[in-house]
This record gives structure tokens, sequence and C-alpha cells, in this order.
């Protein structure tokens, strides 16, 4: 059975949601949702550092929606625009909990995987010195990034990145990333 994109989305948002977005992630929105989110953690009775957190852990999560989306064909128009990403920011009892969520090709699926397990064995130290290692290296991929989001989410937050790839068809999966950010 192929992913139920609106069941998922309806699912994110349950519980005490602090924004929703499913559609285009353009630059705009970007600035939109950082200066939404901003107001709505300053109005919160949370502490600087944890709401500072949050903000740097989303300006990541925003980075890589925008810059790692494998946009597709024009049959899937009618349902997904030109870029189409999800942003579920939610607070929970103990965190706060960040879900992203994008298509990718399927062929993209073994090294992002490989990728994100790696961090997630990665000790504290490790992912200090992975850090160090890419900025002084200066590793760029062929979208622009050098690999730093992934890596400094996972060091920022000290906690294991969550993922999920769910089958779309045969070419595409949609891949959902959860970030939680302790209190």
């Amino acid at each position: 059975m192929s992913f139920n994109f609106q069941e998922y989305f309806d699912e994110l948002n349950g519980g005490d949601v602090l924004f929703s977005f499913k559609g285009s992630i353009t630059t705009d929105l970007i600035n939109n949702v950082l200066d939404s989110v901003e107001v709505k953690l300053q109005d919160s009775d949370e502490q600087s550092k944890i709401r500072k957190k949050v903000y740097n852990v989303l300006v990541e999560g925003l980075q890589n929606l925008y810059h790692h989306n494998d946009d597709l064909p024009n049959s899937y128009r009618e349902k997904f625009e030109d870029g189409f990403g999800v942003l579920v920011i939610k607070k929970l009892d103990d965190c706060y909990k960040i879900s992203t969520g994008n298509f990718i090709f399927t062929e993209n699926i073994k090294e992002l995987k490989g990728r994100i397990d790696r961090i997630n064995s990665l000790s504290k130290e490790e992912l200090k010195e992975e850090y160090k290692d890419i900025l002084n290296n200066q590793k760029m991929s062929e979208k622009g990034g050098g690999g730093l989001g992934l890596v400094d989410i996972a060091r920022k937050t000290g906690n294991k990145l969550g993922y999920m790839f769910h089958n779309f068809d045969e070419k595409y999966y949609f891949f959902s990333l959860d970030i939680s950010i302790s209190n």
C-alpha cells in the first residue's frame, strides 16, 4: 500500500501544535516561519536557552527542507507543489518536537539512511569532531550543502535523529525527520 500523506499529516498535527505547514518551501516562507515561531517562543514562558535551541534547530531543519527536496514530476502537481515539504512544531511534556518531511528519489535513500545512522551512532565528542572535520575540509554536496546540517542538529539537541522513509511510489519516498529538543 502506498503512503497516505494526509493521514501522516493529520497524525503529526495531534497535540499542542505551535506551528504547522505543508506546501512549497521557499525563502519567503522560511523567513515568515522563523519570525512567527520566534514570536510564539518569546510569548511562551520557556527558558531562554530552550527557545534559542528550538529556533537554531528550526533554522537547520528548514534549510535541509529547502536544499534537499527532490521535485516530483508534473503528473503530481495537482496534489503537491514544487519544493513540497512539511513542517510541524509541537510542545510535548518533556520536549519540543520538530517534524519535517519531503519527497526524495528512491535511489537517495541508502546514502541518507547511512548518513543518519552514522550520526546517530556518534558520541557527543565524536559529533564535535565530525563537525570540525566537515568545516575544515569544506566538502560540498551537489546541492550546495557541506553536510553540516544533520550533524549540527544532533550536536545542538544531544538527541538521536528519528526518521522514516514512507514508500510513495516506485520512484519516490516521503522522508520524515523527527527532531526532539529536551526541556
